[in-house]
């Protein structure tokens, strides 16, 4: 049984088909009924909880509120923002009656023909439309601005080509959506945001991303600018893992959304959206785990240790319980997350590789001669090494591994993208370095048409116009023409 708990692909033999396996083993998600969509896991939506919770307190101390609009938005709405509508039409699920009925023939369940909606509604593939039209409402002056919105909630958009946690149908999410007064405090908010979320991906989540604006072709539809978190993963693919956006006024005029200003003008709002989606949860699977299971970076861990029991009889496992008991107290006196798992319907080895296959950091396991000896064996998950440590004081010793283990982690992952992260000057070399994956800087003419080329001759995109780095002025190594810097091109998901 245990075997089987473990019986992964390796990632060296196929990447995606270990992905797939690890997700469905590790619990974590499992294909839905309905095509496209997914059903998290417990254990799953534990994760998914963990980072909720640290992202939305880290929204509060931003400033930002928590609200909730509709699900569903009228189709007009949808065409009052051409670019917008544009980039969106094509994954809309469109809400076209209201009612069912039974068929006369006794066949079934039909859509009631004479329960069709004047207007159709959409599923919101993103929010903006439907909450600029409730700003509307909201802003009458410069003393009603700036509003700090965001919400958590769920998404339809409806890919053809779907993998649990990267691509679904429906997917969760949070959606910010934030209007102001100038230009530059709309701005200033962007970017702000696309910072927490670094902050979050590198400090929480242990994955080091590169921050940067996007091309005009990967903007996103309906923003001046987008701003972007681009994380690789370990084989070799970037993951856009956090995207914040500049609208301009662009939604404000869409909706007439117009305030008074100071100086007793009309102006048009400006605005910003940012997000970012359980989409994340395959950021991190991919970011840090191994061919033994998941590897969880211990801050996002729903169990942080686990303690198992190593007993020959009932009496014996009474007295490894009393003295686990103290033990456990201590842990969760310091924050620690931890489970005791006692249960006498799994073998102590199938508890070892289920705890490994689901990423648990610590693991403590406590036998007859650890009784006798006041020691535990304690195994960390990243690295998989045991020793035997003294109960006296445990705790403090599991809480500074904890610490080791985060800051390990994140080691790893970027010690990674430095050996794959190169620097090309020609276009030749540039189509030989994207078959090895990874991250390659590269100079680009600034055309749409050039970047439009690359893609479709090397599937590589622009991922990103990177914030820091290199900014050396140097020539396009696809038509020779000027560039102003290099800038981040990869394979991507």
């Amino acid at each position: 049984m245990a075997k089987e708990l473990k019986d992964l692909t390796k990632r060296s033999e196929n990447y995606s088909q270990w992905y797939n396996d690890l997700v469905v083993k590790a619990d974590l998600a499992e294909q839905s009924a309905v095509r496209g969509c997914m059903v998290i896991k417990p254990y799953g939506y534990a994760i998914w909880e963990k980072m909720q919770r640290q992202l939305d307190d880290m929204f509060k101390e931003t400033g930002h509120v928590n609200a909730y609009f509709p699900l569903l938005i009228p189709k007009s709405y949808l065409s009052c923002e051409a670019e917008h509508v544009e980039g969106f039409a094509k994954e809309c699920a469109v809400v076209t009656h209201y009612r069912l009925k039974n068929a006369e023939d006794g066949s079934g369940v039909i859509v009631d023909p004479a329960a069709k909606l004047e207007e159709e509604l959409i599923i919101r593939p993103t929010s903006e439309t439907i909450i600029w039209s409730t700003y509307k409402n909201w802003i009458q002056s410069y003393r009603d601005l700036p509003i700090l919105c965001n919400q958590w909630a769920n998404v339809m958009r409806w890919e053809m080509r779907t993998r649990l946690f990267l691509r679904t149908a429906e997917f969760l999410w949070q959606e910010g959506h934030t209007a102001h007064a100038t230009r530059e405090e709309a701005e200033a908010e962007a970017q702000r945001m696309l910072n927490v979320y670094a902050d979050f991906a590198e400090n929480y989540m242990a994955m080091p991303v590169i921050k940067g604006v996007k091309s005009a072709n990967e903007r996103f539809a309906g923003a001046l600018d987008t701003y972007t978190i681009e994380a690789l993963m370990q084989d070799g693919k970037a993951l856009q893992s956090g995207t914040s956006h500049f609208l301009g006024q662009n939604f404000a005029k869409a909706f007439d959304v117009q305030f008074v200003d100071k100086n007793n003008k009309l102006d048009y709002v400006w605005a910003t959206s940012w997000g970012v989606s359980t989409r994340l949860m395959g950021a991190l699977i991919m970011s840090h785990s191994d061919d033994n299971g998941l590897v969880l970076p211990p801050k996002l861990a729903p169990i942080q240790v686990v303690i198992v029991p190593i007993y020959k009889n009932m009496e014996q496992l009474a007295v490894i319980d009393e003295k686990v008991a103290g033990i456990v107290a201590k842990l969760k006196e310091l924050g620690i997350s931890v489970k005791y798992d006692n249960a006498d319907n799994k073998r102590p080895g199938f508890k070892f590789a289920d705890y490994e296959l689901k990423g648990v950091p610590v693991r403590l396991v406590m036998g007859g001669r650890d009784l006798e000896n006041n020691t535990m064996e304690v195994m960390r998950r990243d690295t998989l090494e045991k020793e035997t440590v003294s109960c006296d004081n445990i705790e403090l010793y599991v809480k500074k591994l904890l610490d080791d283990i985060q800051s390990n982690i994140y080691k790893k992952a970027f010690d990674y993208r430095a050996k794959h992260i190169v620097e090309v000057d020609s276009y030749d070399e540039f189509k030989e370095k994207i078959e090895e994956g990874g991250f390659i800087l590269a100079h680009w003419d600034g055309t749409p048409e050039t970047e439009a080329r690359i893609k479709e001759e090397t599937k590589a995109t622009i991922r990103c116009i990177p914030f820091d780095g290199d900014m050396t002025p140097g020539v396009c190594m696809v038509t020779g023409k000027p560039s102003a810097r290099r800038v981040l091109f990869a394979r991507a998901y």
